[in-house]
């Protein structure tokens, strides 16, 4: 019996992606999937557009977001999945796009001792339809590089075989805005799962002025802070997990922390002081005490004087 590939979409007034996301679904040469769209509470003509869908291919399905879940795309994703019934799971974005060979592709590398299929993206400039990049998504050290950003697999990337996410205590964490796909999947990386991963691209990541990951370019503190506490959460989870070099992560957070500090101050930002922090008990947490008293140099002068960017610069 084929097994069923069931897609599970969050979705927030995305009226003019949705459209042709739902027509990458539609293209799939293999026939054996079911969409299950949460809508996060749009005020656009998003539900009228999928029960459109819906009254030509039923196995697309339309709920909302009940009321006693927190708002945002986590809970509507783990709420998708108590909704789904398939054997392959796979968690996807309201403003992407599959290859029509996509499901067929990871179909043909499944097995049932397999706990997931990861497949590649491109990126791609919504705006001039031009390739950015190509996803990396293996590593010979997947922790350090997945937590560095040097390898990904995006929310979309991998399909899960159904019987390992229900072993899970804990799927998407809803208390994380930002890098919420990042937590889950090293989450779930740290569990050892059996991967198999594709080398041929199978779906397209448009990337977009809109997009959640644009939040942090636009300074968007909710969403800074978010990506703090995740990494802090994920540095307490690693603490346990001596092969993995946690000094290189500190290092990386400390850095990331100094740049929204650099930032911060350059926008005259009243978290300033928070980021100032971070900062410096990373710094001071991996022994590097020269760079904490340039950091620390580094705001007295700049905030008196408007001086000094310099020993703040990563």
């Amino acid at each position: 019996m084929s097994p069923i590939v069931s897609i599970i979409i969050p979705t927030y007034n995305r009226e003019k992606l949705l459209n042709e996301t739902l027509e990458s679904i539609k293209k799939q040469t293999y026939h054996h999937w079911e969409c299950i769209i949460v809508d996060d509470g749009s005020t656009d003509d998003t539900e009228q557009i999928v029960s459109e869908f819906s009254k030509s291919h039923p196995s697309i399905q339309y709920f909302k977001r009940p009321d006693h879940l927190p708002k945002g795309p986590n809970s509507c994703r783990n709420y998708g999945f108590c909704k789904s019934k398939g054997s392959i799971i796979n968690w996807f974005d309201s403003d992407d796009l599959y290859l029509p060979t996509a499901f067929q592709n990871i179909i043909d590398a499944y097995s049932e001792n397999v706990d997931v299929v990861v497949g590649k993206l491109e990126i791609i400039d919504y705006n001039n339809k031009r390739i950015i990049k190509e996803s990396k998504i293996q590593s010979t050290q997947i922790i350090e590089d997945y937590f560095t950003g040097k390898t990904a697999f995006y929310v979309c990337g991998p399909f899960w075989n159904r019987k390992f996410i229900e072993k899970q205590s804990l799927l998407f964490d809803e208390t994380i805005r930002n890098l919420d796909d990042w937590d889950f999947n090293l989450r779930m990386i740290l569990q050892n799962p059996k991967v198999i991963y594709l080398n041929e691209v199978i779906i397209q990541y448009r990337f977009h002025s809109d997009s959640l990951s644009q939040e942090i370019h636009k300074f968007n503190f909710a969403e800074i802070q978010s990506e703090i506490s995740a990494r802090e959460k994920m540095l307490m989870i690693l603490k346990e997990y001596s092969c993995v070099n946690r000094s290189l992560l500190i290092n990386f957070h400390a850095k990331r922390c100094q740049f929204f500090l650099r930032e911060a101050l350059l926008q005259k930002h009243p978290k300033k002081y928070y980021l100032l922090f971070k900062t410096l008990n990373l710094q001071i947490l991996n022994c590097h005490f020269l760079n904490a008293t340039k950091t620390i140099f580094g705001f007295l002068v700049y905030t008196v004087f408007g001086k000094g960017y310099k020993f703040i610069k990563r």
